[in-house]
Formats: structure tokens, sequence, C-alpha cells
């Protein structure tokens, strides 16, 4: 179904209409007799049959109307709902909007029927539909929403998709230089989802950066095609979610389906398609703003730091302390300027302060707007840096003091390089100052927290236009065929995971002479099915170095029950869990964390969509809080990083090609050490495709 039809009406239908001042049908009215496209407009409301609001005639159904309209606005209460959206899906009425939040008027505690039978109405239609339970839409053509906005709405880059309806009319009414392309309060998305209209919003080439406020994954097939197409077409979209997705309701025995949680979807899908996530509304107004004045961090020369930093000027020692810790919080890193930068600096400045990145520069307070300039120049012209931050509280001169705001202003006239305000106290602001500088496209993020996120999101951007393309994984379908009727550790070892060497022993004498055969010492684990967790069922002896060792540990493990595996003992290394958990939304994850007994405790874990090359699987591994043990903390040897890497690369061909019929796999411990990899348990759970 197109959406033409919804976004850019040339007739419209307003089921509800009335005259009261005030009303929901009274305000729709005039919204809509604001569309800049001027369409035409019907009204429907049977109360009001044969009479006028404001100068319009007023028909008592649907049906008599002489034609078909592009959009049909229901706002009616849900007992008339669906008589009404069916009446106008026979007549072939091509789009639909429902305000309300589509409760069953028969059955108010589960409206899940309800809601279907109306999906189900106007899919069978092919009728767009926007809701239930939404704001409406306000585009270039129409103004469709049922409350009243500021006319006209500022247009500009920003594409704002949101399950929210409040977030929608704070995002249109923030105080920020914000101007939209689209905006759609979708709610419920009944039938047509955010991942249509973020393919719409990509056709307009007003569209600079796409806005989403997601309360759940729908249509996650749609969303990752035109999240592709944001990221080729080199469109910013900044993502806040809320709420647990449906991988929550599904989660497994395996250590992995834990560790991955309910979150686990968007991390990886978001991932994948280089978006970039916000936690909170304050950090995805910061974030706009910084991409909307178009200063994208330069890509890092070859040989070069990849990641690159920011800079700071700050007029105090204190805030300066300040923004290093939540920096360093964050994951903010500052640049290393070069030593001809410092040498700049150290001329500008009053003796006893420190000519470094971030900068304080208050010392005696004179010439403030030229050693303000001059300093934020001299740190953007040094190689290191990605961008500038003059991290200042801008609050009201009562003297009349316009010093900061023409040093940032002349530093923006004369750098290409992203630089903003960064704000400490929000509340403190001083508008009139920031809206000069808004004006002439200079952002002003108001927050220490939200405004390094800002800068650390823009950097992130730069990071995922120079990940390198690679050919696509090739899936081995005969592989994929014989997975399910393989052993666990065969799996893995056909795979390319490497495995110890492993005897499975049915009674005592079998053990202690597996033990023997393998060469002492050797670790013994129970061999019983059912039990998950080894570890904490008691079902694990390691380091056992004698006969009489091997017979005592049978014996305790035998309570378990009589199957024990007798397996080499792996090197002194880092643990690492590494498994694959299904979501019921996107298919198979792959999830990296913490291994060993600190799985659960520490829960550092990334997750990622398969299948992954070896790049990938070393960004997965940076991101883990772990990762300093990977290279050798305090004397120990670093482990073989690359053998490392090629392990989840080879989970996620796993993945990708046996995933489906999998629920979970969990390998925990994967022992990481210098001379390679050992998987030292795995646990698989296929799922019930009879009753999947």
């Amino acid at each position: 179904m197109s959406l033409e039809h919804l976004l850019e009406p040339e007739s419209i239908a307003i089921v509800g209409a009335t005259p009261r001042p005030g009303s929901f049908g009274d305000r729709l009215l005039t919204e809509v007799m604001r569309s800049p496209a001027r369409p035409e407009i019907h009204l429907v409301n049977p109360r009001y049959r044969g009479e006028q609001i404001g100068g319009l005639p007023v028909a008592g159904s649907l049906a008599e109307l002489a034609e078909p309209v592009d959009l049909v606005l229901l706002a009616v209460g849900d007992a008339s709902l669906e008589a009404v959206l069916r009446e106008a899906a026979a007549r072939g009425d091509r789009s639909a909007v429902i305000y309300g939040s589509a409760v069953d008027p028969a059955s108010p505690t589960d409206s899940s029927a309800f809601r279907a039978r109306l999906a189900d109405i106007a899919s069978s239609a092919g009728m767009a539909l926007c809701g239930g339970g939404c704001m409406g839409v306000v585009s270039p053509h129409v103004r469709a929403i049922g409350y009243l906005e500021r006319a006209p709405l500022p247009p500009g880059p920003i594409a704002l998709i949101t399950h929210s309806g409040s977030a929608f009319s704070a995002m249109l009414r923030t105080d920020r230089p914000f101007g939209f392309s689209l905006a759609v309060s979708s709610g419920q998305e009944l039938v047509t989802p955010a991942a249509e209209y973020l393919e719409y919003a990509l056709s307009l080439p007003e569209t600079g950066v796409v806005a989403l406020f997601l309360e759940t994954l729908r249509a996650p097939a749609a969303l990752r095609t035109a999240l592709s197409r944001a990221a080729e077409a080199d469109v910013p979209v900044v993502a806040l979610t809320v709420g647990a997705s449906e991988a929550g309701r599904a989660m497994v025995a395996a250590h992995s389906g834990a560790l991955a949680g309910s979150d686990g979807a968007f991390e990886a899908l978001f991932d994948a398609h280089g978006v970039l996530r916000v936690q909170d509304l304050a950090e995805m107004c910061d974030t706009l703003e910084l991409l909307v004045a178009g200063r994208r961090a330069p890509a890092r020369p070859a040989g070069s730091n990849p990641r690159g930093g920011i800079a700071a000027v700050l007029d105090s020692g204190a805030e300066r302390a300040l923004l290093v810790d939540v920096a360093e919080e964050v994951g903010v890193g500052f640049s290393e300027i070069s030593p001809m930068t410092t040498k700049r600096l150290a001329s500008l400045l009053d003796p006893g302060l420190q000519p470094d990145n971030p900068l304080d520069v208050w010392g005696t307070g004179s010439a403030t707007e030229e050693l303000f300039c001059a300093s934020l120049l001299a740190l953007a012209e040094d190689e290191s840096v990605d961008a500038v931050a003059f991290a200042v509280d801008l609050v009201p001169e009562l003297d009349g003091d316009e010093s900061y705001g023409n040093a940032v202003a002349r530093a923006w006239q004369e750098t290409g390089l992203p630089l903003c305000v960064l704000s400490h106290v929000p509340s403190a602001l001083d508008r009139r100052a920031a809206s000069r500088l808004r004006v002439e496209g200079i952002p002003v993020l108001e927050g220490t927290r939200t405004g390094l996120l800002a800068l650390k999101h823009l950097l992130e951007l730069r990071d995922f236009a120079a990940r390198d393309t690679v050919p696509g994984h090739v899936l081995d379908s005969g592989r994929a065929a014989r997975a399910r009727s393989l052993e666990p550790f065969a799996l893995l070892e056909t795979y390319g995971i490497a495995t110890p060497r492993t005897v499975r022993a049915r009674d005592r004498e079998a053990a202690v002479s597996a033990a023997s055969e393998i060469g002492m010492p050797v670790a013994m684990k129970t061999a019983v099915g059912g039990i998950a967790h080894k570890t904490e069922a008691g079902g694990v002896i390691l380091g056992i170095s004698s006969p009489e060792a091997a017979a005592r540990a049978y014996d305790s493990l035998a309570r378990l029950g009589p199957e024990v595996d007798v397996s080499e003992m792996a090197p002194q290394g880092v643990e690492l869990a590494l498994g694959i958990v299904r979501d019921p939304t996107l298919g198979p994850l792959v999830v990296v964390g913490a291994g060993g007994v600190l799985v659960e405790l520490l829960a550092d874990r990334v997750v990622a969509l398969p299948p992954l090359d070896r790049p990938a699987a070393g960004r997965l591994l940076d991101r883990l809080r772990i990762r300093p043990l990977l290279d050798g903390f305090r004397g120990s040897a670093a482990v073989d990083l690359d053998v490392v890497c090629d392990a989840v690369v080879a989970m996620s061909h796993l993945a990708a090609e046996a995933g489906d019929e999998l629920d979970a796999l969990d390998v925990n411990p994967l022992s990481c050490s210098p001379s390679g990899v050992l998987a030292l348990d795995v646990l698989v759970e296929w799922r019930n495709l009879r009753s999947a």
C-alpha cells in the first residue's frame, strides 16, 4: 500500500467533525484547514447532517460522499470505530487515521481481537492506516492532527517518527532550531509500521536526519531495509527506545539468552546499521541539534588514531574536572594535542594555566573575546581534534557582556570543524544569547552529559562511515543440514571452534581410564542431560591430577548421574561467553560477553546480527568492559586476539546457517589464551519446530 494517500492527500473526510469550540473534532478541522496543499475537505457527522461547520456542508455518513477520498480521519468513539472503518474500506477510501486507543467496547481489558479486526479491515482493502492511539501526521502537504500546533511548522531536515504522542508534540514545540520534513505519531501501528514512514521520509529530498522513538520492534525486515537505505544515503538516524522487546518473554536456560536480555534486538539492529542510539529525549535533542548543524567529524587519515577525539575550552577549573569525569563515564575521549598546539596555547594563556586539552583559559579575565576565540581555533586546527566544545555556562550577563557569544561566532566562521557550545546548566541558559548563536547555525547543547554524548554520537557516525565493506558470508547449506544431528562439541568443531579432547565415560573405571588416556591434569563434568549450568549444580571438577583423584571425582559427580565427560585442561586464560539466542522478531543474534562465573555477575555483553566478519567481531570485543583483559592485564600475557575474533565469526556463521533451528546455544566458558581458544562447555537448545 502507498503512503502518498495518507501523507499527500488531495481529499479528506473528517468523520466526527463538530462545531463545539475546543472539541477534538473542532481542533481537527482547524488543523486540516491549515494544510499547505489545501486538500478538498468533507465533513461527516450524523448529528449535524445538512448543516454547515466552518462553512463546509456536513454529510450524515461516508456513504453520502460522491467519491472515495484519499484520507479518512476518524474522530469517533471506539463503539463506532469498526463500523465506520468497514464502511470506508468498502467505499474504496484509500487511507485512514485512528486517533483513539481502539479499546474494545465489549472487552476493555483485552482489545487484541478488536484491534486485529481493525487491522484486517484496512489491510484487506489496501488502506494505509496510522494509529490507533496516535496524534496523527504533519507533512509538507497535510496537517492531520487533533490538537492545535504552531502553524506553519518550521520546515527543515528532521523526519520525526514516534510511537509516543507526548514525545511527538514535545519535539515539535522544543525551543531548538528544528525544522521538519515529516512528523508522524504512528501509535499502535495496527497496519502501517514505522519502517514504511521511514522509507517515505527518505524519499523526500528535504530529509537530512531521522529521529525515531520506538516502544517495540515491528516489521523488522522492512525496518532493516529502510535503515540500510538511510545508511547508503548518508542520512543519520537517531533512535530512542523504551520498554522491553518480545525477546524478554522468550528467555531460555542458556546464559546467552539471559545476557542478550530484552534489549538485545534493538542493540544488534542499530549497531548493524549505524543508528545513533540515545537514552532520553534530552540526549536526542542535543544529538539532533549537533547533526542539523551539518558539520561532520572528518575522516581520520591513514595511520592516525582511528577514533580521534574532541577538544574543549572552559572558563572553570572545577567544571573542567567535571567534564573530564563525565566524559570518562560516557566513553568520550579527549584528543592528545600536538606540541605545536601546546606551544600555541601557552602563548595565549595567563601565567599558571596549563596548555592542555580540555583547556581552562580563565585567568585575569582580560581580552576575553580574543582569548576564547584564539583558543577555540588553536584546538580546531590540531590534526588530532575531530570536534570542539565551548563548554561554558552561557548564562545571562547582567552587564551586557557578549564576549562569549562573539568569540564562538568568530571561531565558527573561521573553521569548518564541528563546533558547539556546551552549557552545563540548562535552566541557567541565556535563551537570547543561545537564539542568536543558533540563528548563525551554531549548536547550543544543553547539558554536560547529553552534550558529551551528542559529540560521541558524532564520532560514532564518522566511525560507521569508515567501516570496511567486505564480501558477505556464503551460506553452507550442507553444513547447516547436518547441524542438528551433531553432538554439541562436534557442532562447534564443524564450524571451526576448537574444543578440548573429550572422552565420555559411564562408570568409574572408564572415567579413570579416560583421564589416563588424555593425560592429566584433566577436567571432569557431568554429562547428564537436563543440567543447563553444570558449575552451579556442582557438576564440574577441575585439575584432576591422579587416578585416585579421578576416581573420587567420578564418585562425587555420580550423584547427578552415571555419565561424565573427561576433558583435557585448558591453559590459563581469559574466559568469555559466546553464544546464540533467537529473538522472536529479528531471529538469531550473536552474544559475546564476560564468561565463567562472571557471566551474570557483570552482565558485560554485546549483541550483534549475524553473519559477522573479523573487523565486526573486533568491534564487538572492543565494546566489552573486560576488553583490557584480552590485551594482558597486570603482567598476564595477551590472548591471540585474531583467533578470538575468528571464534566469534565462526559462531556468527553457525547462527546465520542454523540459527533458525535454535532457541539458544551457549559456550561458557570460551577459554582465550596466547595459544588460542577452547570451548570448554557448550549447551545447545534446539527449537521444537512442530510447536514453534
